[in-house]
């Protein structure tokens, strides 16, 4: 009876630590970004497995999935926000990104394969803007452990921080991306299209960029089945720790499929290039090789975007008529009131003029 109550308590103490198990819910923020128009969010629909039109996406949004890990259990969360307005709104990441975020951040740069000449600027800023508010939430929590007492002189890592194993490809020579990173490249069915020698250097430019961040990158297509398939894999693998799959694909010709720490700076090879030579380019670094080389073979056609507007109200994409025709009135009622009050300021300044002239000319006759 001893041995049969001891294997009793030993099959109720198994039963009763796999339900706490269970009851564990994982919680994970993504955060999606990239060109304006690029697909963010049909990507993000397809990956949720909604059929649901994609709608342009105004300023900031947030959607949530689920996942159960098995039968009966709790699902798993992902919080899901997606920035639109391509890099105008970037001031926005401190929404998604803050202290208690990201510890469990990831984030998704979707890049339009078929605009080229966009495809540094949105990159460079986007990435910029996000390393800006990781690095802002870090040295807020520093601060505030130093702050303890007894831990003045200590140094502090973030929890959240992320750590390279040794053995990670080129580690001395990269800058890693303060959390998990997944570059997309979107419309491939468009950018296949195109000449093999631009098709080269877009490619070799994002696998630069990709091993220099420590970041996965996929090339994809809407219309693409089997790409979306592999989307999905890299997707679950953030959202909700999933296995991303073993799937490599390196070869220019074909659609990018490299996860983090598959690529390196000897298989990427020098920057293409056969009309410049490489050193009077005076680059500083070879992050700034491989952007003059781009921009070179790709310059950016449209520098006024770089100002893009900061008011969504007016961008076509956000256009609501009935507002917007009432904005309008407002507005042409405000200048028409601007415009009196500063007619009357005229008239009241001209007659005080007037009046300051007549006082200083009787001054001087009294001489």
């Amino acid at each position: 009876i001893r041995n049969s109550d001891s294997l009793w308590e030993l099959a109720a103490a198994e039963v009763q630590h796999q339900e706490s198990e269970e009851e564990t819910v994982s919680e994970r923020t993504v955060f999606l970004m990239g060109s304006k128009a690029g697909g963010k969010t049909s990507i993000l629909l397809r990956c949720l497995e909604r059929d649901e039109a994609p709608k342009p996406t105004l300023a900031l949004e947030y959607t949530f999935g689920r996942r159960a890990r098995g039968h009966n259990t709790p699902k798993d969360i992902a919080h899901l926000w997606e920035l639109g307005g391509g890099t105008s709104l970037s001031d926005l990441v401190q929404i998604p990104i803050t202290s208690v975020s990201v510890s469990c951040l990831s984030v998704i740069l979707v890049l339009d394969l078929s605009k080229p000449n966009d495809l540094w600027v949105t990159m460079e800023k986007l990435l910029q803007a996000v390393q800006t508010q990781v690095d802002k939430v870090f040295s807020q929590a520093a601060q505030a452990q130093k702050s303890k007492p007894g831990t003045k002189n200590q140094q502090f890592v973030h929890p959240a921080a992320r750590v390279l194993p040794k053995d990670y490809p080129d580690r001395e020579l990269i800058s890693p991306f303060p959390v998990p990173l997944l570059i997309i490249g979107s419309k491939y069915d468009l950018f296949q299209d195109f000449d093999s020698e631009k098709k080269k250097v877009v490619s070799k430019t994002l696998r630069f960029i990709a091993h220099y961040h420590a970041a996965s990158l996929i090339f994809t297509s809407i219309k693409s089945e089997s790409l979306m398939s592999k989307i999905k894999s890299f997707f679950s693998h953030l959202a909700f720790g999933l296995d991303r799959g073993k799937t490599l694909s390196s070869d220019l010709n074909k659609a990018l499929i490299i996860s983090a720490g598959s690529d390196s700076f000897s298989q990427i090879g020098p920057p293409s290039v056969t009309d410049v030579d490489i050193t009077s380019l005076h680059a500083k670094n070879p992050k700034d090789l491989w952007r003059k080389v781009y921009e070179h073979v790709f310059p950016h056609e449209n520098a006024s975007e770089q100002k893009e507007l900061k008011d969504p109200s007016k961008d076509p994409q956000y256009s609501e008529p009935q507002i917007d025709a009432m904005r309008a009135q407002k507005d042409q009622v405000t200048h028409l009131e601007n415009r009196t009050s500063f007619w009357w300021a005229s008239i009241a300044f001209s007659h005080v003029k007037k009046r300051h002239i007549i006082a200083i000319l009787q001054l001087i006759f009294k001489f």
